[in-house]
């Protein structure tokens, strides 16, 4: 099962080929990942979301890291007023790590632009240690894992 979430590109993203920089697209993904998976007072959260300010940082004893990122481009993205369709889902679960999936789909569905994957390991905020994913954690994005994107290799 996938989580879908719309990021509106920027003016400012695309290159003067007219589509969406490289650099423009991982900082796409990264709002995608932070709507996904952090719960935000007022907002309607996604299914996905289950850390805070209090859980994960500042007051928390646990911090998330970006430790791998990878991205797969099929198609140049134009500029459009339209969001994109992130869709989102976990590809992989393990300990005190998680990969995160994503697909960055037209405001249509209609094509893929790119593919990509991150993983974000929970550390302990003192020691900088891997910390083991809580049990409440697991459970709630459990129904959304899925097989992990297969990259195409040249």
């Amino acid at each position: 099962m996938r989580v879908h979430i719309p990021v509106h590109r920027r003016w400012g993203d695309q290159d003067t080929l007219g589509h969406i920089n490289n650099v423009s697209m991982m900082k796409i993904l990264e709002e995608a990942r932070l709507r996904a998976f952090w719960r935000e007072e007022g907002l309607e959260d996604s299914p996905l979301a289950v850390f805070d300010e209090d859980t994960v940082s500042g007051g928390g004893s646990a911090r998330t890291l970006v430790a791998r990122q990878e991205i797969e481009y099929l198609a140049p993205a134009p500029y459009g007023r339209d969001p994109l369709d992130i869709q989102v889902w976990i590809g992989r679960l393990g300990g005190s790590s998680v990969e995160i999936c994503y697909e960055v789909m037209s405001p249509d569905g209609q094509v893929c632009y790119a593919r990509s994957s991150v993983t974000v390991v929970l550390v302990d905020s003192m020691t900088g240690a891997p910390t083991r994913l809580p049990a409440e954690v697991r459970a709630a994005w459990k129904p959304y894992v899925e097989d992990p994107i297969a990259y195409r290799r040249r």
